[in-house]
């Protein structure tokens, strides 16, 4: 696509008449005021509120889109700007040359027309691409006489933070929400989102994984029954919903353009989102320019921490659970060369002893491995005692089978690399991690792991044992966190002993 700059605004074509160029050519866009007589597509105007999306993304015609703009309704972006000589991708942050391609593109008939190899999932983005977005009034938002129908009790802990994110959604501030493995921080959110919607706010709850918007959005929506509720993720069906509650993978992020009055960020230091600089760009383009952000996690990096010590970030802490236990604290165990005995088919004796003891007391666990490998040489060795144990990694096939068994009791130890060390929980489980000393088991992942452990009320304690040849700093400082967490809950009265 090319564009003819006339009369104070763009002309869009699709041949390369005089004068017409890519868009990311041209210096300045102009945008044409408003016209009040204009009939709008209302279906444009849902399907284009907070978002930059490609022409391919929409079931409309050029000439509609164009129609718009020249109306003041529309708007043209420029996909990839020039900042000097370098490229920006407008959709992704991406300023890496390694990250630019060209190719000879029939649509500008430019023989090298960049592109962003970084957000290609998305659609492909090239210098004569246009983000498009909407400019004029967004879609009334109907409420419910009751918006939020969830009434449940909250803790202590639980209700100080729901306060305080109340407060902060309401004054479009910034805040990280740090709660403790099983604290039930999603229900700590229902009052602040409540208060956002009848404030007739946007709110959008991102995070790094499908299988979280997949089990959050029932969880949501039978809490705000009367709300649309868009849930978005690769493939999902709400792709083109307007709705006043969105639950998002923070890919899907790179659609949205200052969208949300709140954005809720679940799972601050996971992967993806902690290595992909483009989500956290993403993050704070989908923001309106006067929002509030809510950071949630379990594990905050030591940057985060440190800042939180300092005083150079809001945070609010939840130290306990909700059924006033402390979290069980890790144990340390030296095991010896681990990988030398399993290159000979066997496992370390304290290791096999631990799991005979929760195979005769009937008791489930949940026993992590750093690499695939060394749990696949594992599980026979280990189904000798059992035939019964299984494993589990991110691209087994019967991955969430075997999930679900563990859940129904089916399975009475599960083996699994660190694809388990969050999203999911069991009722009555030990937790052990094998080779804790390896560089995966980051502090975060082992809090996390630990954290899988007494989560529910019925079963509060559990044991954590990590199985190690060398004490690690990232080790330490996990025990340290979980010990600091159970401190203040007992200086704030909230557990038990």
């Amino acid at each position: 696509m090319r564009f003819i700059v006339s009369e104070d605004k763009l002309i869009a074509t699709r041949n390369q008449s005089e004068g017409s160029m890519p868009i990311s050519k041209i210096s300045s866009i102009p945008q044409p005021p408003i016209n009040p007589h204009f009939p709008f597509n209302q279906e444009l105007q849902l399907l284009l509120t907070g978002k930059q999306l490609l022409l391919d993304d929409l079931p409309f015609p050029l000439e509609e889109i164009q129609a718009h703009y020249e109306n003041g309704y529309s708007t043209y972006r420029k996909g990839i700007e020039y900042v000097g000589k370098k490229l920006v991708c407008s959709r992704c942050g991406n300023k890496e040359g390694r990250f630019f391609a060209s190719f000879p593109c029939s649509r500008c008939g430019e023989r090298d027309c960049r592109y962003c190899r970084k957000c290609i999932m998305m659609g492909r983005i090239s210098e004569c691409a246009p983000l498009i977005g909407w400019n004029g009034p967004p879609p009334k938002m109907e409420l419910p006489e009751q918006v939020l129908t969830w009434n449940s009790h909250l803790s202590e802990g639980q209700a100080e933070a729901s306060n305080k994110v109340k407060e902060d959604i309401s004054q479009n501030q910034e805040l990280l929400v740090w709660a403790v493995c099983g604290a039930g921080k999603t229900e700590v959110l229902f009052h602040g989102i409540e208060a956002a919607l009848i404030a007739h706010k946007r709110v959008c709850i991102a995070t790094p994984r499908t299988d979280v918007v997949l089990e959050l959005s029932p969880r949501l929506q039978s809490s705000f029954p009367n709300i649309s509720i868009a849930s978005l993720y690769g493939g999902s069906e709400d792709r083109h919903l307007f709705a006043p509650l969105t639950i998002a993978t923070t890919h899907q992020l790179l659609r949205f353009y200052q969208a949300f009055d709140t954005i809720i960020l679940d799972e601050v230091d996971a992967f993806p989102y902690t290595v992909d600089d483009s989500l956290k760009f993403a993050a704070k383009q989908a923001r309106k320019p006067t929002s509030a952000m809510i950071y949630l996690t379990a594990t905050p990096n030591e940057k985060w921490q440190r800042e939180c010590r300092n005083g150079k970030r809001a945070f609010i802490t939840i130290p306990a659970r909700f059924h006033r236990h402390a979290l069980p604290v890790p144990e340390f165990r030296w095991c010896g060369n681990w990988q030398k005995q399993l290159s000979k088919n066997k496992l370390p004796n304290n290791i096999v002893q631990w799991i005979k003891i929760r195979l005769q007391a009937h008791k489930q666990a949940l026993v992590f491995f750093p690499h695939i490998p060394y749990m696949e040489k594992a599980l026979p060795i280990l189904q000798t005692l059992h035939p019964e144990i299984q494993a589990v990694h991110a691209s087994d096939p019967h991955r969430k089978e075997k999930v679900q068994k563990m859940r129904s009791i089916e399975i009475p130890i599960l083996l699994t690399t660190t694809i388990l060390e969050r999203g999911v929980t069991f009722s009555n489980i030990d937790v052990a991690v094998i080779g804790s000393e390896e560089e995966i088991f980051t502090e975060s992942a082992l809090v996390q792991m630990a954290g899988r452990a007494g989560r529910s009320a019925e079963y509060p304690t559990g044991t954590v044992t990590f199985f190690h040849y060398g004490k690690t700093n990232a080790m330490l400082r996990a025990k340290k966190q979980i010990q600091t967490m159970n401190l203040d809950a007992f200086k704030q009265g909230l557990i038990d002993k």
